[in-house]
């Protein structure tokens, strides 16, 4: 992604009162004024604790990849709602793993040695981290997971709806195709929020025996760079390409750019985010990116931090599970979107 990583650092810093760490160029999943909240399976991410009294002291947050502005966002949204629970005096200490599964088994046991009241965990392995999350509970955290869920007990899951997400993106892609063509996923790292995306993508075009998906596999660990590389390589393979679905905006940047390179125009891309880049590349004329499915970053770790906060102060979500629905921008309603 062609990202102003000094710009984005210096953003960061402004926002967050405590430790920052920043690790390696890897990045799935972004947040959209037109994402809608209105549904029986969502709780509204504008909801304010009803703990007006509570103060909270501590947050720490442990996030995908910061140099991908998706991360940075959620990071804006968790400080600005802790500060609005909290005060001014609250702590929040976002952390990077840069998907290493190593790292944020640490970052978890720091968090848990510094007593942080709710640790926010957007999983870097969504099976693998199962033992830093039983510490951490046994220890008497509070664990909310957020953008991907875990495959361990937390005390809530805050994510957009993946699978719709993933049947959204592909049913445009069939309509699109009329039924017929050859589709190439470019997949990511093995968190569960990515493993959803694919599982909608391809239950809606299981419904076309006319489509044909030329590759699933490829993982572009979510990054413009990995979506780049697993791209070109698939260019090379793979003469007719009619569509490529990106399981989020960074890899299908990166699919553009290599198709760009390649001079290949026999394919659109869809995409998985909202992010400001694809939304651009989406209204311009000199992109194959045709359209993306929008989140809500900066809502769903603040309505993270509004449900730890109530559950400190002994108020449990009706559902540990919140989903907020995405919505799907095209060139058609791009210019409606004002993203995240």
């Amino acid at each position: 992604m062609n990202v102003n990583k000094k710009a984005f650092a210096a953003t960061l810093l402004s926002i967050i009162s405590g430790t920052l760490v920043s690790c390696n160029n890897i990045s799935p999943d972004g947040d959209t004024a037109t994402t809608n909240t209105d549904t029986k399976n969502v709780t509204d991410i504008n909801t304010q604790t009803t703990n007006g009294d509570a103060k909270l002291r501590s947050v720490g947050v442990t996030l995908g990849d910061l140099s991908n502005p998706f991360f940075v966002v959620m990071a804006q949204g968790a400080e600005k709602e802790a500060k609005k629970i909290g005060g001014n005096d609250v702590k929040v200490t976002v952390v990077s793993s840069g998907y290493d599964l190593n790292q944020q088994f640490n970052q978890i046991e720091n968090f848990v040695a510094a007593d942080t009241d709710v640790i926010i965990l957007n999983a870097a392995d969504s099976k693998g981290i199962r033992p830093a999350v039983d510490q951490a509970r046994k220890a008497g955290k509070i664990v909310i997971a957020v953008d991907t869920g875990v495959d361990a007990q937390v005390d809530a899951t805050v994510t957009t709806n993946n699978v719709q997400a993933g049947e959204i993106s592909c049913q445009y892609i069939a309509d699109r195709l009329k039924g017929q063509g050859n589709v190439v996923i470019v997949n990511g790292p093995p968190v569960t929020s990515v493993i959803q995306r694919v599982d909608g993508c391809l239950k809606v075009l299981a419904k076309y025996p006319n489509i044909k998906i030329l590759s699933k596999d490829q993982n572009a660990e979510g990054s413009r760079d990995g979506g780049l590389r697993v791209m070109s390589d698939l260019l090379v393979t793979f003469p007719k390409i009619d569509a490529v679905f990106a399981i989020n905006d960074p890899s299908g940047v990166g699919v553009d750019l290599a198709a760009n390179q390649a001079k290949r125009k026999d394919f659109f891309i869809v995409g998985v985010d909202g992010a400001p880049e694809a939304i651009q590349a989406i209204a311009s004329n000199d992109s194959l990116y045709a359209a993306t499915a929008t989140q809500n970053p900066r809502g769903m770790t603040a309505k993270a931090v509004q449900v730890g906060n109530d559950i400190l102060y002994g108020k449990k979500p009706k559902s540990p599970d919140i989903l907020i629905p995405a919505k799907l921008i095209t060139k058609e309603n791009v210019s409606t979107s004002t993203g995240w």
